[in-house]
């Protein structure tokens, strides 16, 4: 068995490492969840797009690394979650971030709202 850390990506050009980490049983996949989440920092990286995919099928066991994500001064990744993870997950799910939703609508920083996350706050809102 490869060591954990051999089993993760390289780099964001790594598309092998994820097509195999997808033939791993979930609860190897499971540990890996946030070391994955970070290769959804941009989703133009060619890892970016098939990592989404392994994370959407942990809907549940995702959720506290996406409040640690929401609750870190990357405004960009943030957008990137919202926009490509969040919005796609099951409502039992995004109920989770419903207060750091709420808050991003009606109240956002500059920042916030200079990578518009208030609008997609709202249009996830809208979901649950």
């Amino acid at each position: 068995m490869e060591s954990f850390e051999g089993l993760l990506p390289r780099n964001q050009y790594d598309v092998d490492k994820i097509e195999k980490i997808k033939k791993l049983d979930r609860n190897i996949i499971l540990p890996l969840l946030p070391d994955l989440l970070v290769f959804t920092q941009d989703m133009n990286w060619p890892v970016a797009p098939s990592v989404l995919e392994i994370l959407l099928t942990f809907p549940i066991e995702i959720v506290p690394h996406v409040h640690d994500v929401l609750s870190s001064d990357d405004d960009n990744w943030k957008w990137f979650i919202l926009h490509f993870l969040v919005i796609k997950l099951p409502v039992e799910s995004k109920v989770q971030f419903k207060e750091y939703l709420t808050q991003v609508a009606e109240t956002p920083t500059q920042n916030e709202l200079a990578e518009e996350l208030d609008e997609i706050a709202k249009k996830i809102l809208e979901t649950i």
